[in-house]
């Protein structure tokens, strides 16, 4: 079961269809930190479409008209989704700050997860390494190996 998250908005856009006559539609919208969701005719209570920051590449503001601002998001399969919303509303820019944030939360997840990868490979490459030197038969023994002469025997000690 999905645990409900935290709201950052909530309100009213208009998506414009993707009919032959391309019409705006009402959308209820819920901002989350990690998804926009759609829901038709403004009820909640409807199925609604879920676009999950993860799925999401970007969001274009692309007209600026005195009444309305139109943009688009768009997806990472390059599918493009246009919507408008009142000048003042500003949920163009509610959606892009809430959209860098998740991306930035992301990298740094990412850059943290590469970085544990790396440190537990070298601390398995010491390991190999130390068992490695163990069981080499010149290094393992403290005297010097039978007809081995003895300066040939403590320059290998002290150079691995």
């Amino acid at each position: 079961m999905k645990m409900q998250a935290e709201v950052i908005r909530e309100g009213e856009l208009e998506k414009r269809s993707d009919s032959l006559f391309q019409l705006w539609k009402k959308k209820l919208v819920v901002l989350t930190k990690d998804s926009l969701s759609l829901f038709p005719d403004g009820h909640k209570q409807a199925k609604g479409k879920e676009l999950g920051f993860g799925s999401i590449l970007k969001v274009d503001c692309v007209e600026r008209t005195g009444k309305y601002i139109y943009f688009t998001i768009v997806t990472k399969d390059r599918k493009e989704i246009d919507f408008r919303c009142p000048d003042q509303s500003c949920w163009n820019a509610s959606i892009t700050m809430a959209l860098i944030d998740f991306q930035n939360k992301r990298a740094i997840q990412d850059f943290k997860s590469r970085q544990e990868m790396e440190q537990a490979a070298g601390t398995q490459e010491r390991r190999l390494a130390r068992a490695k030197k163990a069981s080499s038969p010149l290094l393992s023994s403290p005297h010097p190996q039978p007809g081995m002469p003895v300066a040939e025997y403590y320059c290998c000690r002290l150079y691995s």
